[in-house]
């Protein structure tokens, strides 16, 4: 039985940040790495890994992006949140000194 071939995260971030910048076909890419990992014969890199590799840190970027909006719009709403308390607190103070009619 043989083993799944596992790649380091930082490799595939390396291959897959080549693939991104386009300056080498993703079939390129697939064989300046095999020669790189010929003394690991197991490790061969093929070009539908790159093409994987390339998407999936795509949609990491886009999801890492969106995040940080979420966040941004979180701290916002948080302020407006403490606002509105802020002007609530306001008029109950305001009303309570004003008798009842």
């Amino acid at each position: 039985m043989s083993k799944r071939r596992t790649h380091r995260p930082e490799f595939k971030a390396k291959v897959a940040m080549e693939a991104i910048s386009g300056r080498m076909t993703i079939q390129e890419i697939a064989a300046d790495h095999a020669v790189e990992l010929r003394n690991a014969a197991h490790l061969s890199v093929r070009p539908i890994q790159v093409s994987q590799w390339k998407w999936q840190l795509l949609d990491g970027a886009r999801e890492l992006f969106t995040r940080g909006m979420k966040s941004m719009d979180k701290d916002e709403g948080q302020a407006k949140e403490a606002e509105l308390f802020q002007q609530i607190g306001l008029l109950q103070s305001a009303d309570s000194g004003n008798p009842a009619k």
